[in-house]
């Protein structure tokens, strides 16, 4: 993906108007290859100096506000004017945060622009126009991170956490009623206009206790599809739970029309441990639809889609990259079938990888009874990323409103996903100290270089090519590198979607 598409994706739409346009910047770049440049100079130096007067507006704005706020704030005030203050305060502490959001990609903006002018024009443009922007206040990141500091610690200070006091009841309180744990979901028997939470029993562990996965069902007031998003299918894999805590958190029960079913966390033995795969190991992803009579991971495999899955219409099984790796916002489907293609465009990715579902997958799985199912890989493991989260809630709000199961409108992107035939990873051959060079969701062409392996002495071993031309799904960030290791996972633009696909992807 171009990176002014991936702008497009982290903008924050009440301040689009000042960001660097990139676009427009890489468009005179172009027409003025040929002759001096100086056009692109005074295109640049005018975006540069329209992102500082924002952002110094916006400080400077901040920083009286923040100064109002303390002067304002005692510790007598009325209720109601405490949390007038509160309110106010938390939009300020936004504010902030989107700034240092705001000058995190201009700044970048303009690294990768100026690269772009060295490149084109053959010059080192970057020599004359890289010290200006270094030169402008918003280019100096601890300006705001010093304002978004001094605000956090203005807050704890005025809202101070009350000091615990020995209890004078019961040492337990339950704070969330008891939920009750089933061997079999039931849709039929939960109410409709409510959320309902039910743990349900897969398996047993050595003590004889249920092995017991958090499912929340949302049934709305009349009736429609059911469609189920499962997360954390690899324990690691953290991502979704946010989306699906904040998806049944918004839903109006009083307009939806069916039923969700979220499956927070798959796998609770790897989710326990930290680790991608089951307690033994295994990985869940690879054994599905599993056996009754199998090993543990078959019939916790087999009793997931047995109990809970085979009651879905629709699929969204929500992952991230593994360990060690990261990934852009992507989304893998069977686009030969016409609705996982249809839910694969709404869901809104940076990219779109055809893939079959082969067997073994959870997402296979569905397929083959039947179940419209896309796997949406979203960013990186063992963390909360909420531009990533928020991206991914709003293409599952898509999906819901295309099968009109709630009434808000489709939100259209600004760009247009890259759309691969295929993909695939690319490996290392020597062992050393690894470093990847592309970016998530950029282009490289055949034969540029996308790697290199030094010795633990430094000295280099291997340079890597990519072999054919392509855009960057993901790729592994360990620098320690064994021979075999992955270095990046490669989507090609093919002209024909292939029926089976055997590339490692479920």
């Amino acid at each position: 993906m171009k990176f002014e598409q991936h702008l497009a994706l982290i903008t924050i739409p009440s301040w689009s108007k000042y960001y660097l346009n990139y676009k427009h910047l890489k468009q005179v770049l172009y027409a003025n290859a040929s002759v001096s440049g100086e056009e692109f100079q005074v295109q640049f130096e005018r975006e540069i100096t329209k992102v500082n007067q924002h952002y110094c507006e916006q400080e400077e704005s901040a920083q009286a506000q923040l100064d109002s706020l303390q002067a304002q704030w005692h510790a007598d005030m009325e209720a109601g004017d405490k949390e007038v203050w509160k309110a106010k305060f938390t939009q300020l502490l936004q504010q902030l945060e989107h700034l240092a959001d705001y000058t995190q990609a201009c700044v970048t903006g303009c690294r990768k622009i100026l690269k772009k002018a060295d490149k084109v024009s053959g010059q080192t443009v970057s020599r004359t126009l890289g010290p200006m922007v270094a030169s402008l206040r918003f280019a100096k990141p601890e300006a705001d991170e010093e304002l978004l500091r001094e605000a956090r610690a203005a807050w704890r200070k005025c809202i101070a956490v009350p000091a615990l006091t020995a209890p004078t009841g019961p040492t337990v309180q339950q704070i969330v009623p008891e939920t009750a744990t089933v061997t079999e979901l039931d849709l039929a028997g939960f109410p409709a206009g409510q959320v309902s939470r039910v743990w349900v029993a897969l398996a047993e562990d050595a003590l004889g206790l249920p092995i017991r996965v958090p499912v929340i069902v949302a049934r709305g007031a009349t009736a429609g599809p059911v469609v189920g998003i499962t997360a954390a299918l690899h324990g690691d894999e953290l991502n979704g739970i946010p989306v699906i805590h904040q998806l049944i958190g918004d839903v109006d029960l009083s307009t939806l029309h069916g039923t969700l079913v979220a499956v927070p966390v798959v796998n609770v033995p790897g989710f326990h441990l930290s680790q991608r795969g089951y307690a033994d190991g295994a990985d869940l992803n690879r054994v599905m639809p599993g056996k009754a009579d199998g090993s543990s991971p078959e019939v916790y495999a087999y009793n997931l889609i047995h109990r809970i899955t085979r009651h879905f219409e629709y699929h969204l099984d929500l992952h991230t990259a593994s360990r060690g790796r990261v990934n852009s916002l992507y989304v893998r489907a069977d686009l030969t079938d016409p609705r996982t293609a249809r839910m694969a465009r709404l869901q809104n990715p940076q990219i779109i990888v055809h893939n079959a579902g082969p067997g073994g997958s959870l997402r296979g799985a569905s397929m083959q009874r039947g179940i419209a199912a896309i796997c949406v890989e979203i960013g990186d493991p063992s963390r909360f990323q909420k531009y990533y989260s928020k991206n991914a809630l709003l293409g599952i709000t898509n999906i819901l409103s295309q099968l009109r199961m709630v009434p808000d409108e489709q939100c259209v992107p600004k760009f247009t996903p890259v759309i691969c035939s295929h993909s695939f990873w690319i490996y290392t051959r020597s062992g050393g100290i690894l470093i990847v060079h592309p970016e998530l969701a950029t282009w490289v062409r055949a034969g540029e270089v996308i790697a290199s392996v030094h010795s633990v002495f430094g000295d280099l071993v291997e340079e890597y090519f990519a072999p054919q031309d392509g855009v960057i799904v993901g790729k592994n960030i360990d620098p320690v590198c064994r021979s075999g290791n992955r270095i990046l996972h490669l989507g090609i633009v093919g002209d024909s979607l292939p029926g089976v696909l055997n590339n490692g992807h479920l």
